[in-house]
């Protein structure tokens, strides 16, 4: 992931890091809230060798390097009873050694003969008196019993009180704007931590680069979002003008392209799983392809859920699998829909064995008869990874289309899919992403754009025929 995707992943899960920031933030504003201010008080000692009997220079320097040894062992020795248990006596504290102890931070700083004794307390007076009483006592300790040889002689170690602690005028802690800080590096760490772990595991279907690396396939069309798709999914009819026609007159350029041929083509449309958008696609490629001039067929190849009949408002009674079964003639099942060049074949009645009807060579004889009348057959199949209906198909087919929903379609079952039609030996001519957000479409702008020149002359309801004009208008190429 470079710099630019990091970024755009920051971007995209841009709530994450609010919510996060916002966490941190709270929670550092209310640990200071609720955590007792403690203060803090130092008391310094000087540690120096007493040797009254030498004043030359080397037992001066012995003298200082034997302090400098010795204040190590003194630091750990103010945490035990024997400097302790007076002081306790001494203030009349309510505590224990150990609980005294606790509250102590003794240190010695590196090459030199001093020790600094910190107590913390959450009385500023209190946390100064034990300060200067523990440094008081180890004094005496020190002289009086580890470093004296016997009753009559001197100890072998002064040591002097060279800072008294002063009880402070404000706490060592909380210090809110520390812990702001805190908050807000943390919650922004956290924040972008999940970003990015969501990112990893969200295999869901963002982008084109999304699209070419679990297809391999190129890039047809986007397609950006419409409210209004589940009222009228036939944006290139209902709104010629719209962002979504101009992408689906777009996809149509791609698919002549692919036509290097110029014969008559049978085009598959399908999608790894429902709702991907496939049946709206396959409906507004084949009007695009018939606006353009092409005599064109639009199959509803999904016996299992059939919907072009629903989305282009005519009545499905009778229609493929109905051909197929040899229960009517496709002269009965055609429907003439908007102008002379677009012919509708819906699906008919829901079969018991879709996969054999679809596979037989009725089939195979009905796209060949119907190749011999038109420019393109669109076929809408089934989903992919749902039935083996798609892969019959495609024997009679020579590409496939398909469909991929933003933010839906997960990235591994588009590669399963592309991995399905792999194995039966299927064209994929390339993959087309729909229900985009307008603002994300590239290339062909975004919201509240058109073009001065208007598309007249089409009804947007379809305008029946009986089987015999249909059949008339198709078979005239033949």
């Amino acid at each position: 992931m470079d710099l630019r995707e990091f970024l755009g992943m920051l971007v995209q899960r841009w709530l994450t890091l609010v919510l996060c920031f916002v966490v941190g933030v709270g929670a550092a504003l209310g640990l200071t809230l609720v955590m007792t201010p403690q203060y803090q008080a130092t008391a310094g000692l000087y540690m120096m060798a007493r040797n009254p009997d030498s004043q030359g220079v080397n037992d001066v320097l012995q003298g200082s390097n034997y302090a400098r040894q010795a204040v190590l062992s003194y630091v750990q020795v103010v945490y035990d009873d024997i400097v302790l248990a007076p002081v306790i006596k001494e203030l009349g504290l309510d505590l224990t050694e150990p609980q005294l102890a606790s509250k102590l931070t003794v240190r010695s700083p590196t090459n030199t003969v001093l020790i600094r004794i910190t107590a913390t307390d959450t009385d500023p007076v209190r946390a100064a008196n034990i300060a200067n009483a523990v440094a008081q006592s180890l004094g005496q300790v020190v002289m009086d019993e580890l470093e004296k040889p016997d009753r009559d002689t001197p100890g072998l170690v002064k040591m002097t009180q060279t800072q008294q602690a002063i009880a402070p005028t404000s706490p060592s802690s909380p210090r809110p704007l520390l812990n702001l800080a805190i908050g807000v590096v943390a919650g922004l760490a956290v924040g972008v931590g999940l970003a990015w772990l969501r990112s990893v595991l969200d295999t869901r279907v963002r982008s084109a680069e999304d699209l070419r690396n679990a297809s391999g396939a190129p890039l047809l069309g986007v397609i950006p979002f419409d409210s209004e798709a589940a009222v009228n999914p036939l944006a290139i009819r209902e709104d010629p003008h719209s962002p979504s026609a101009e992408e689906y007159r777009g996809l149509r350029t791609n698919v002549l392209f692919s036509n290097v041929g110029g014969k008559s083509q049978c085009l598959l449309v399908s999608s790894p799983n429902p709702a991907d958008g496939k049946t709206t696609t396959a409906a507004n490629l084949a009007i695009a392809l018939a606006d353009s001039g092409r005599r064109v067929i639009l199959i509803d190849g999904d016996l299992r859920r059939p919907r072009i009949a629903s989305h282009m408002r005519i009545e499905g009674g009778a229609g493929l699998s109905d051909i197929l079964i040899g229960r009517v003639q496709p002269i009965d099942a055609l429907h003439r829909w908007g102008t002379d060049n677009l012919y509708i074949l819906p699906a008919g009645r829901t079969p018991p064995n879709p996969s054999e009807l679809l596979g037989s060579a009725v089939m195979q004889e009905l796209i060949g008869f119907l190749r011999q009348s038109c420019d393109d057959i669109i076929v809408d199949s089934p989903p992919i990874l749902v039935a083996t209906d798609t892969a019959v198909l495609s024997k009679f087919a020579d590409g496939v289309i398909l469909v991929a929903s933003y933010e839906s379609t997960r990235r591994h079952a588009l590669a399963a899919a592309v991995n399905g039609l792999n194995m039966v030996g299927s064209r994929l001519l390339g993959v087309v992403l729909t229900k985009v957000p307008p603002k994300k479409v590239s290339g062909r702008g975004g919201y509240g754009y058109g073009y001065g020149y208007g598309y007249g002359g089409y009804s947007s309801r379809a305008e029946g025929t009986d089987g015999a004009d249909a059949t008339a208008k198709v078979g005239a190429r033949s």
